[in-house]
């Protein structure tokens, strides 16, 4: 019952962000557009109806075969803190559900038990990714999940786990891989409000609601 629950609530929240994102980028065919972390490319497919001019930029070779298959051009990226676009060459960066993972090199996050030090290291990264699709893209959407949502995305267990020390969260990760429906890694770090205005200062905050909670962020440059 929980999949069907969350297969549904997803897809409504999916949609909710594309009108967002519609209504605030207008992107046309001629715009050059780049889904960073855009996996098989199936999101942006279900909402851009066009192809030629879109990138999808991924660190998983998997999953842009599979987003070639549905006729984008892909990138492979590695975990470095630069992307590789000339400064405001791109005319449309749309970014969903990848930010919070940008917390470093996978096995030094996964597995990070010290709170602080995994911190220190989420936030020069997130820092970094912010900072690079400032540099690169003239218009943006960038999504993350809100921290503070009842139900955390990423474990669809209770908003709890991610105020656990870190140790703690990442021994909770582990029990529930064993047995819940939602598996994940640890390497995420979920952002607030606050967070989202630092990393984008020259963005437009707009927050996704879910029976009257925050569910999601977006810093939106137009």
């Amino acid at each position: 019952m929980i999949k069907c629950f969350m297969a549904w609530a997803s897809g409504n929240a999916r949609r909710r962000r594309a009108k967002i994102f519609w209504d605030y980028l207008r992107p046309t065919a001629e715009d050059r557009i780049v889904d960073l972390g855009g996996g098989t490319g199936r999101y942006i497919a279900d909402i851009v109806p066009f192809r030629d001019n879109i990138m999808i930029a991924d660190i998983s070779t998997s999953d842009l075969d599979q987003a070639a298959q549905l006729g984008f051009s892909t990138l492979v990226l590695g975990e470095e803190l630069s992307l590789p676009f000339d400064d405001q060459s791109v005319d449309v960066m749309f970014c969903s559900s990848v930010i919070e993972h940008a917390t470093g090199p996978k096995e030094q996050t996964i597995h990070n038990r010290d709170g602080k030090a995994f911190a220190r290291l989420a936030d020069r990264h997130q820092r970094a990714l912010a900072e690079e699709i400032r540099r690169s893209a003239r218009r943006y959407f960038v999504q993350t999940p809100y921290k503070y949502f009842p139900l955390e995305s990423h474990t669809w267990f209770p908003v709890i786990i991610v105020v656990l020390p870190r140790r703690l969260q990442v021994d909770l990760i582990k029990l529930l891989n064993g047995f819940w429906p939602k598996k994940t890694s640890g390497d995420w770090r979920l952002l607030t409000v606050a967070d989202m205005q630092r990393l984008f200062p020259d963005a437009e905050i707009v927050l996704e609601r879910f029976c009257g909670l925050t569910k999601s962020i977006m810093a939106v440059k137009r």
